[in-house]
């Protein structure tokens, strides 16, 4: 039998149905063809041309992504390079999304600075000296050693040659009345602190004669004794020869050429105001040392700066202690925690009768007046009040030191006076709290009372008052604090280094670097503060570490920038104080 077909489909009819389904089949297989390509021409001109560009999307992306570039703040000290700026890529399908860029991190900047090696010896962390190195200008002895030389002429009332002596620290004071200590102490010029800052920096652990890797450049310059010997009788020609030569002679050197100057510090132990004559003429006071504009770019330490000009900064004047051991300083300092103060507050100084602003006469009448105050009175010829003696054994009586004005903004007395453990009385913020800030806090409260000028002048506010509502133990805690000022306020002795103590030399030198390294940072990361108000310089130099922005502050009434007269010329009493100033030296004599 045979097997019968399945649903009883005949053969011939199979074959007729096969070749119809085949049919169907490319019919179907024809039509999907059809309409994908429809779909994909729908896509291509309904999506992909949607920018209605006729470039490729490989070639509008290269376009829309390099043809403009931008300035990117890098995390590195905020630097500032030009690298192609990255636009939102277009939402296109067959692209990822984009990567949103919040920190851009480029190669390094690849420019060689001249200071580069002297930046990356900081990170050699073997090296005690990394970061710290000073390279010293080998000058030419007319510009220092020589001026020793010729010592008489230093002074037209002084004799200045017994205070060159003993690395510009003077003749020692003997200790006949028990104030000082048996070591340590000389009868210190209070303008001699440029020979003083120049033989302490021989002494200066990380000197060095490569000076590319120098962290700042040290100028060896008598400043202060130059423009003594010419202050008097002198024409502008022959006060400002020396400066002139020395700029000329700075140029000239290959160290210059590294940051223009702008890391060069030299030292001057007199008041800015002996370097800024403001005029050509003759009757003006001074030299132009300041106003060079080689010298604008260094940085000169003096003993009283400018509160309106950047290249200056105050360093304390010279005390009569001048330590050779830690061991000195520790001594000195516990005497004076332990010292029976009877005076209340006290005052040592001279009325002012030609400057009407001067309160130094109604301090005098209070301390005439008070049984808790104590006067020493400054005049021509023979005075206790040039004994260091007297001034210091009048300093470690008393509790507050008064300290007003004198010829110009500062006195050495106000560090004498601290040097005792007295806590000193400012009158003006230009005294002391603008122009140490290197060595003092800026938090004044902590050491000293500030007693606003007026509050005397015009409103004869009492001064026993003012102190006797301090409570004993506040009273205690701001002597500590001032005792505890004394290391980095006085000058080691420069024939010898003090163990660990940082004296006022170091605290200096260790400040100029800090400036010099933060500005070559600023240099390579373009970070320069383009906003900077040279007139607000005081500001500046108060504001807390990482802030740039000054504004309105409470002391503005006392810096308010001299108005200048019809000839063009200030009228500002600064070029008279400077002129005042000798007639100290002049009592001194």
């Amino acid at each position: 039998m045979r097997r019968r077909p399945a649903a009883g489909v005949l053969p011939d009819q199979m074959e007729k149905g096969g070749a119809k389904n085949q049919n169907s089949r490319l019919c179907c297989l024809a039509f999907l063809s059809a309409f994908l390509w429809l779909f994909l021409l729908y896509f291509h001109f309904v999506f992909l041309r949607g920018d209605n560009s006729n470039a490729t999307i490989s070639d509008q992306f290269v376009h829309d992504h390099t043809t403009e570039s931008t300035s990117v703040s890098v995390n590195h000290e905020s630097a500032e390079i030009h690298v192609p700026e990255v636009k939102p890529l277009p939402r296109k399908i067959g692209l990822p999304n984009p990567v949103e860029i919040k920190n851009y991190n480029p190669p390094p900047n690849n420019k060689n600075y001249p200071f580069i090696k002297a930046l990356k010896t900081a990170e050699n962390k073997s090296d005690p000296c990394g970061g710290r190195y000073i390279y010293v200008h080998d000058l030419p002895s007319r510009f220092n050693e020589d001026m020793l030389k010729e010592c008489k002429s230093l002074s037209l009332w002084t004799n200045m040659c017994k205070f060159t002596t003993n690395a510009g620290l003077g003749p020692p004071l003997e200790n006949v009345e028990g104030v000082f200590s048996d070591t340590g102490w000389y009868a210190t010029n209070q303008f001699a602190v440029d020979v003083i800052f120049s033989n302490r920096m021989k002494q200066y652990q990380c000197l060095t004669e490569d000076s590319s890797i120098a962290a700042a450049i040290f100028v060896p310059f008598y400043a202060g004794f130059d423009i003594a010997r010419y202050l008097w009788g002198y024409n502008i020609s022959r006060r400002d020869a020396a400066s002139l030569d020395l700029v000329d002679w700075l140029m000239k050197r290959p160290e210059w050429n590294i940051m223009n100057g702008k890391d060069h510090f030299l030292v001057a132990g007199r008041i800015t105001w002996d370097f800024r004559r403001l005029s050509q003429e003759e009757s003006d006071w001074g030299n132009k040392l300041l106003f060079l504009p080689a010298a604008k770019n260094m940085s000169m330490l003096v003993v009283e700066s400018s509160p309106w000009n950047a290249n200056d900064f105050g360093i304390p004047y010279p005390t009569y202690f001048h330590p050779a051991k830690d061991a000195e300083v520790f001594n000195w300092q516990d005497r004076m925690r332990g010292l029976e103060r009877k005076w209340l507050f006290s005052f040592a100084g001279a009325p002012r009768p030609g400057n009407a602003k001067s309160i130094r006469g109604q301090l005098i009448e209070q301390c005439r007046s008070s049984s808790v105050g104590k006067l020493l009175e400054c005049d021509f010829g023979e005075s206790k009040c040039h004994s260091p003696s007297s001034i210091m054994q009048m300093f470690q009586s008393s509790q507050f030191c008064l300290q007003p004005q004198g010829d110009s903004y500062t006195r050495r007395s106000a560090f004498d006076s601290m040097l005792a453990g007295c806590i000193p009385v400012f009158f003006h913020p230009g005294s002391a709290y603008t122009q140490y800030t290197w060595h003092l806090p800026k938090n004044y409260t902590k050491y000293s009372v500030f007693i606003p000028e007026d509050d005397i002048r015009k409103r004869n506010m009492s001064i026993e008052e003012i102190l006797g509502q301090i409570p004993p133990e506040q009273v205690k805690i701001m002597r500590e604090e001032v005792i505890s000022l004394i290391p980095g306020l006085v000058y080691a002795d420069p024939r010898s280094k003090l163990e660990t103590l940082k004296d006022a030399f170091d605290v200096a030198v260790q400040a100029v670097i800090n400036k010099v390294t933060n500005l070559r940072k600023d240099i390579i990361e373009d970070h320069i503060d383009k906003n900077f108000i040279e007139e607000n310089s005081w500001k500046y130099a108060l504001l807390d570490e990482g802030k740039h922005e000054v504004g309105a502050h409470e002391w503005d009434p006392f810096f308010s920038k001299p108005k200048k007269d019809g000839s063009g010329e200030s009228t500002d009493s600064s070029a008279e104080a400077a002129k005042n100033s000798w007639k100290n030296e002049q009592r001194a004599k």
